[in-house]
């Protein structure tokens, strides 16, 4: 076990060494594998992402206080802004149920986000929704969890929306239910993307100032986008909690 962690270590090394002196603008550390290709730089990521939202639940939950201050307060806010949307599209019923996973999705995103605008210092940071696999994942994991959870409050006849009002929408329906998670994922993807390529054009063209500047506007629009995608899924699970 140990050679073949050293052996990986060293192929993934060997990746980045290659990628870096690529002419590739945005990299993932491809390793070819008999399973398929992984990008190592979005498994990287995607770990730290998830590490970083769990150390701020965690942070802002050890010593909480009645009256909030600080990291406690920031999430405080966030999640009673997700809690509104929640209620406003799922009623309180489904606020109840859905909240931990869509509070967790959000923050995932956010942070997924955001972390492509750190200072590439030493390491190479990027977000992991710059990788449209992240983004197909987060989009597919979304639309099948809707049928989970609608088959587990309404069983079976929670697909009966699929022929309503009339059977012949049926069509329509099914391919509301392709698209949407395509829409969501490439929409994610497209918007990160191109914010982290400009950001490196930038720093190529004008080293001062005006990187800095589209940092700043680009932490913007990764809270857009995390915003649009809770939202877009918040519409796919009021087809359950607004079943009847």
């Amino acid at each position: 076990m140990g050679n073949e962690t050293v052996e990986a270590a060293r192929i993934a090394a060997d990746a980045a060494a290659e990628a870096e002196h690529s002419q590739e603008m945005i990299h993932y550390l491809a390793w070819n594998t008999p399973l398929g290709e992984i990008h190592m730089q979005t498994m990287m990521m995607t770990w730290i992402a998830m590490a970083i939202v769990f150390l701020l639940f965690f942070a802002a939950s050890r010593n909480p206080k009645m009256i909030p201050s600080g990291l406690q307060n920031v999430l405080e806010y966030f999640i009673d802004f997700l809690d509104g949307l929640m209620e406003s599209n799922l009623g309180v019923k489904g606020r109840k149920y859905m909240a931990p996973f869509i509070i967790t999705l959000f923050m995932f995103i956010l942070v997924s986000n955001e972390i492509g605008m750190l200072p590439q210092a030493g390491i190479h940071w990027t977000s992991p929704t710059n990788d449209v696999n992240t983004c197909f994942a987060l989009s597919i994991t979304v639309a099948v969890s809707v049928y989970i959870v609608g088959v587990i409050h309404h069983g079976m006849s929670h697909f009966k929306h699929f022929i309503s009002p009339n059977p012949v929408f049926l069509p329509l329906h099914l391919l509301d239910a392709i698209t949407k998670p395509l829409t969501m994922a490439l929409r994610l993807f497209g918007n990160i993307l191109a914010g982290e390529i400009l950001l490196i054009v930038l720093y190529e063209l004008v080293p001062w100032v005006i990187p800095e500047l589209w940092v700043m506007f680009s932490l913007f629009i990764g809270f857009i986008q995390a915003f649009i995608f809770t939202v877009l899924a918040l519409t796919s699970y009021a087809t359950v909690f607004g079943e009847h």
